[in-house]
């Protein structure tokens, strides 16, 4: 997760780690979200070549 808010979203982990519990709890769940859909969209792009 943190490597992910480092590189996507610009979150350094200093930062990252000065949010409250529920705020980084928050942020995991969206990034979650994220990279569920990125997964998706790659296997249909992947289904859409053969």
């Amino acid at each position: 997760m943190a490597y992910y808010s480092l590189h996507e979203l610009n979150i350094l982990p200093h930062d990252l780690m000065a949010f409250s519990a529920r705020e980084r709890a928050a942020i995991y769940a969206m990034i979650s979200i994220r990279v569920e859909e990125e997964k998706k969209e790659r296997s249909k792009s992947r289904a859409r070549k053969k």
